[in-house]
């Protein structure tokens, strides 16, 4: 019998590294807290199970109820964490800016779309930007623990718009969180997703 499967990884920057887009505080309850649970109870519910041995993202694409929703959540917030740096790209270059430009027509156009379908994403989840196997961009809106893998699309960055993701810095204020993560995006881990034959 294993006594984990998964573990919860160490980020690659200090708690306090993406402030003020992101505070110490909400680190240490939304990466310490909230993720931990979520690895914790994934843990448990798969002990025993045919799940056991499973990748998470083949756990994420099978199952469903609270075991999809423990195994998505770890899974959504070790991406939406790992995408952050304090001094990374600000933009996206190569085949990935390419690709924004020509289906969202700049940048700036992107950006503001992606915070525009978080903010009228109604209740808790996610919005993503994704890929199809072509390349195509969407950006998708996920409710609670959804995660596009499930529709076979290649998830490529994520904004976490669950109250408890932004509540102790911004209050009631979804769009101005939104918009901050800007700041602390890192576009080379970003473009790195994006590997297209």
């Amino acid at each position: 019998m294993k006594e984990t499967i998964y573990t919860q990884p160490a980020l690659p920057y200090a708690n306090d590294a993406l402030a003020p887009a992101i505070s110490a505080e909400t680190i240490e309850y939304h990466y310490g807290k909230h993720e931990k649970a979520y690895i914790d109870n994934l843990n448990k519910m798969i002990e025993g199970t045919e799940y056991e041995d499973m990748a998470l993202e083949d756990i994420i694409r099978k199952a469903d109820g609270a075991l999809f929703n423990n195994a998505s959540q770890a899974w959504n917030h070790i991406f939406y964490f790992f995408t952050f740096a304090p001094n990374g790209a600000k933009e996206p270059t190569g085949e990935l800016r390419k690709a924004i430009d020509l289906q969202f027509g700049s940048f700036e156009q992107f950006k503001k779309d992606f915070v525009d379908a978080g903010v009228k994403l109604f209740g808790s989840g996610w919005v993503w930007l994704c890929c199809d196997e072509d390349g195509k961009l969407v950006i998708v809106q996920k409710s609670n623990a959804g995660n596009p893998l499930t529709d076979g699309l290649i998830p490529l960055l994520t904004f976490d718009v669950w109250e408890h993701a932004y509540y102790i810095d911004y209050k009631n204020l979804r769009a101005k969180a939104l918009e901050q993560l800007w700041d602390i995006v890192d576009w080379d881990v970003v473009s790195s997703r994006y590997e297209i034959d």
